[in-house]
């Protein structure tokens, strides 16, 4: 690019550049000239004012280069820069080890401060409330709330993440700062208040580090002149590629039966005899919580009656009004009854519980009946259901296209959006360098794209094995032919592999094919569906050098074994979208209506992109090895293949034919 010597501002040369800032402060470092070029960019997109989206692929240290943008661009005072990160992951990376590092280094001056939503932080008033009504309000949480208080007392910045044990829901939810909760200045707690601290010293932050939940949450209140966070002006994105899928829960809809009864059992557990509203001068809005609770049951009764009787013909999209509104009258009667009693009391404390449950049936009532009424053509309504009729039943509703939301809070509003991540584009996919897909779902119009290649040498480390003979996975006998090419690659790598599905479904059926023949190889199986947490079921992988992971949708991003304990990624099928989830069959829809071809404007790009995500579990630093396994034989059959393998770095590639040919060929395109 042009013009970058000349800007009046750092010079990044001077500190990504062979003898630099950098590279005299960190023993290792090694310039790169992508680098170089990013921060550049992201320099360039913050002083044009302009929008940039910037594939950087594994190795060009982009978290460097977009900080040092952001700091250069602190310095002339006129904003802040919110970086917003997926994982919670790479927010600790930022705060705990980038930031502080170029603090030191950089030759200026800059403050940098994560952000974390309200309720991550304890309220001393709710708290102090809390202990003078535990016997009524909670079962058997006393020790709990102790251990709460002892740490109060000595708590640094007062957060969850700071509290030495894992509090269960119900104890934090009685204890945690809420905004529809809170006298603000005539709080007699005012001064030692540990949201407050954040939020000044936020207020007096250059960079604020936060994540995509937090920012749509910001971006839309500030729509309403609200917000969450502090006024900032520019933006930067990383793992970018979350953007939509966080933006389309926030502006959608998810009550479940768990959700209502969580809420109702906060208010009195008709088992216990607890809850808020346990004391004899609340009794007469016990009987409306009965009422709410019963018609609750036999509402979400209907809705798994309905689902099950006509979720298959619909996929399980519903209708308007699909089933009664036998709900609504009964939380409705809640809430005028508890509001009723908020009049009635003089205790400032409990009247402000009572308040925020209003606002909560309130809440509950409006999603209840918008989901059943069903207002929005823009958006798919969908019933979601567990196995057992016990089970979750959750009512679900999100926007077929997010973009124009996205473009109105963020892309409209806001000076320079820097959106980085390693998979944003799909090769050859359109005239704007491949960014057309990514930035066509997010509501990204006017923009500049840069493509940074990694600077890792994939040709030499990686080899990927196709498996070009295998039964299509859509056909019954492809489990049982995959467990055997499974195995061969397995004993190729003496375990040390991620085998990614693209559902439960599949992973169960090959995990119980295989369970046997690893138990025997001594490999041990960690299964995503066990039940065991994704981030215990990574640090076994770890720590054991012959496992084998089997994960579906979060392992094939945001997961990083650096080094030779992961020396194998097996795909077992190309990750398209189920096309009968009601949102993609919506958005599906709605392309085929506007005259476009689903398949290509969505399906591939999107299934390209997880590929390419997928594909990036493997190299995480320059001495990294392995092989990759793809058992989906439509990469090589199908004629859209070929997108799937220009996506990817240059790396070897083996077309492997079947036993009895005996003979591999190397790639040499279609």
């Amino acid at each position: 690019m042009i013009g970058f010597e000349n800007h009046s501002g750092l010079n990044l040369r001077k500190i990504f550049g062979e003898g630099g800032l950098i590279s005299d402060a960190f023993n290792g470092f090694e310039v790169r000239p992508q680098q170089l070029t990013m921060a550049r960019s992201v320099q360039d997109a913050f002083g044009g004012r302009h929008h940039l989206a910037v594939e950087a692929g594994t190795g060009v240290g982009k978290s460097f280069a977009y900080l040092a943008g952001a700091i250069d661009k602190v310095q002339d005072k006129k904003g802040k820069v919110l970086i917003s990160t997926y994982t919670i992951t790479l927010q600790e990376q930022l705060i705990n080890k980038d930031i502080p590092f170029l603090s030191k280094v950089m030759p200026c001056s800059f403050t940098a401060r994560l952000a974390k939503g309200r309720g991550n932080y304890l309220c001393l008033r709710r708290l102090a409330y809390a202990l003078r009504r535990q016997k009524g309000l909670f079962d058997d949480m006393g020790a709990e709330l102790s251990q709460i208080k002892d740490w109060a007392q000595h708590t640094e910045d007062g957060s969850l993440s700071d509290l030495p044990f894992v509090p269960s829901a119900q104890a934090w939810d009685a204890v945690k700062s809420e905004h529809g909760n809170c006298p603000g200045r005539k709080c007699r707690h005012f001064r030692e208040c540990f949201y407050r601290r954040a939020r000044r010293e936020l207020e007096t932050a250059d960079i604020i580090v936060a994540n995509h939940a937090l920012l749509f949450s910001d971006l839309a209140l500030k729509q309403e002149a609200a917000g969450i966070l502090p006024q900032y002006r520019f933006v930067v994105i990383d793992e970018a590629h979350n953007m939509e899928n966080v933006a389309t829960e926030y502006f959608g809809i998810n009550i479940s039966n768990f959700t209502i009864s969580y809420l109702l059992g906060r208010l009195y557990n008709n088992r216990t005899g607890k809850g808020l509203l346990a004391f004899s001068n609340f009794a007469e809005a016990v009987k409306p919580v009965e009422q709410c609770r019963k018609a609750a049951k036999n509402f979400f009764a209907k809705v798994r009656s309905w689902y099950e009787q006509k979720g298959n013909e619909t996929a399980p999209r519903c209708y308007a009004n699909f089933v009664d509104d036998s709900i609504t009258g009964s939380i409705r009667r809640l809430r005028l009854a508890i509001s009723g009693l908020a009049k009635k009391t003089d205790d400032e404390d409990e009247k402000r519980e009572l308040t925020r449950y209003v606002d909560r049936c309130r809440d509950l009532e409006t999603d209840l009946l918008d989901f059943l009424n069903q207002p929005d053509e823009k958006k798919v309504y969908w019933v979601e259901a567990g196995a057992t009729k016990s089970g979750r039943t959750s009512l679900r509703s999100g926007p077929v296209n997010v973009g124009p939301d996205v473009k109105r809070c963020l892309f409209d509003e806001f000076d320079s959006v820097v959106m980085t991540s390693a998979t944003l584009s799909c090769e050859g996919e359109d005239e704007k360098g491949g960014f057309g897909f990514f930035a066509g779902r997010i509501g990204l119009e006017e923009f500049k794209a840069l493509k940074l290649g990694s600077p890792f040498d994939y040709h030499r480390h990686v080899t990927m094995y196709i498996e070009a003979d295998l039964p299509d996975p859509n056909l019954e006998n492809f489990i049982e032919a995959a467990a055997e090419t499974v195995k061969k690659y397995l004993l190729k790598t003496g375990g040390r592999a991620f085998v990614l599905f693209t559902s439960y479904s599949m992973l169960k059926k090959l995990a119980d094919e295989l369970k046997g023949w690893l138990a025997d190889n001594k490999m041990e199986l960690l299964r995503q569906d066990a039940g065991i947490d994704r981030s215990k079921l990574l640090h076994r992988f770890k720590a054991d050098e012959r496992s084998v992971l089997f994960g579906t949708d979060s392992f094939w991003q945001g997961v990083d074994v650096p080094g030779q304990a992961l020396s194998n990624v097996i795909i077992t099928k190309l990750p398209f979208a189920v096309p009968n989830h009601p949102l993609i069959q919506g958005r599906i829809e709605q392309i085929r209506a506007e005259g476009g071809n689903p398949f290509y404007k969505y399906q591939l790009p999107g299934a390209i992109l997880k590929f390419k995500q997928g594909f990036g579990r493997l190299i995480r630093n320059k001495t990294d090895s392995g092989i990759i396994v793809v058992l989906d034989s439509r990469i090589v059959r199908k004629t859209y293949g070929r997108q799937f393998l220009a996506a990817i770095p240059n790396c070897r590639v083996e077309v492997v034919l079947s036993d009895d040919k005996n003979n591999t060929k190397e790639w040499s395109g279609m």
